[in-house]
């Protein structure tokens, strides 16, 4: 259902000096004036919003993705517990990183998180602006890096919080999808097909709703061909998870990579 397309642009993701995302502050002027009256106006959606039938989706548990061609679906695992942590929806040269946490119910998270966000990516080098995209405020981030061919560059992210009802959805936007084109085009509609399922148990603000795998998928281990180690995925504020002794397990943030513990669906 989901095919693995061959991948176009920067093999490593790695864009050269001068060659970053200065396009992305008038790109898509249309859309991010409709995120600005209402950033959740095009998706996604609460459960109680879903849009015909919950079989025409992929059941993630917290989330229901949308099969559109070409869009490849993994989740991440937490090498400790074998759980779920994040689902990765993949595009030619680009990914989105999706994680689906509780909120309160009379407050959004996403400008308290916004601000710990850019104080995180500002300790690690990470040159976080704000800039208005297809969401609503975002949070653009450079971080340094070296090209194939030895320049010096940037790897970039673009950071993206949707608050829902009791809900709140973090997007992290890598490789081509960082950037305004048809690569981020699509995995921006992919995110606008997504459901939410909050679910009605209490729950304290900032808790990770549970992700599952369906019973029915084909899952498989991969190995990173790049040997890269594998990325900590951010809980809400965009701080590692912590460890058996309750440690940081990593800095705040980190240059969003593929990891070699990935399950992919297929």
């Amino acid at each position: 259902m989901f095919g693995r397309k061959k991948r176009t642009g920067s093999r490593d993701g790695v864009v050269p000096s001068g060659e970053s995302n200065a396009a992305a502050e008038t790109a898509g002027t249309a859309s991010a004036e409709q995120a600005q009256e209402n950033p959740r106006a095009l998706g996604p959606r609460d459960e109680s919003e879903l849009p015909g039938e919950r079989s025409e989706y992929l059941d993630l548990g917290a989330l229901l993705v949308k099969p559109i061609s070409g869009v490849d679906v993994r989740l991440e695992v937490d090498q400790r517990t074998q759980e779920p942590r994040a689902v990765n929806l993949d595009f030619r040269d680009g990914s989105v990183q999706l994680q689906p946490f509780s909120a309160p119910k009379s407050s959004g998270l996403w400008e308290e998180v916004r601000a710990e966000l850019i104080a995180g990516l500002r300790r690690d080098n990470g040159d976080p602006s704000v800039t208005r995209g297809s969401f609503g405020l975002q949070v653009d981030a450079k971080f340094p890096a070296t090209t194939a061919d030895g320049r010096q560059g940037y790897r970039l992210a673009r950071f993206v919080g949707i608050d829902g009802p009791r809900w709140f959805l973090r997007a992290v936007f890598t490789g081509g999808a960082a950037l305004p084109g048809p690569t981020a085009e699509v995995l921006d509609d992919a995110v606008r097909a997504l459901v939410v399922v909050r679910g009605q148990d209490p729950r304290p603000p900032r808790d990770l709703l549970t992700l599952s795998v369906p019973e029915d998928a084909t899952v498989r281990r991969m190995a990173d061909s790049a040997g890269q180690p594998p990325a900590p995925v951010a809980d809400a504020d965009g701080v590692a998870p912590r460890g058996g002794d309750g440690a940081p397990s990593g800095p705040a943030v980190q240059p969003p990579r593929r990891g070699p513990e990935i399950t992919e669906i297929g």
